[in-house]
């Protein structure tokens, strides 16, 4: 799937989304308390169009290094776009989204840590 190892696709991951200016960057290492995935990576757009574009910005560079979305959902709202990069998955919100679902909070205190970019 992925010729890249998992700090280098979550770094990957974090330059797209600093390209278009997302908002609240968050990485929480997730590996060994989930089986999926071993990072996520939040962060928040200021507008619909604002989070997919930032979503279109992470699957376009990761495609320019050969990496294949296992899967992307949420595109078409625009309130939440999850993106699911094997060793990465990168959730896109709007701010009261994020806030409304606050998922993040649950899964820093399941690992008992966050990792802020």
């Amino acid at each position: 799937m992925s010729e890249l190892n998992t700090d280098a696709l979550q770094q990957l991951v974090i330059d797209a989304l600093d390209d278009l200016k997302a908002q609240h960057i968050n990485t929480i290492d997730v590996q060994g308390v989930a089986s999926f995935t071993d990072r996520m990576i939040f962060a928040s757009g200021n507008s619909n169009r604002h989070v997919k574009s930032i979503a279109q910005s992470v699957l376009d560079k990761a495609k320019k290094s050969h990496i294949t979305a296992l899967g992307v959902e949420g595109e078409d709202s625009g309130d939440w776009v999850l993106i699911d990069l094997g060793d990465v998955v990168v959730h896109i919100m709007m701010p009261d989204t994020r806030e409304f679902y606050d998922i993040e909070r649950l899964w820093t205190e399941e690992a008992g840590h966050a990792v802020s970019s």
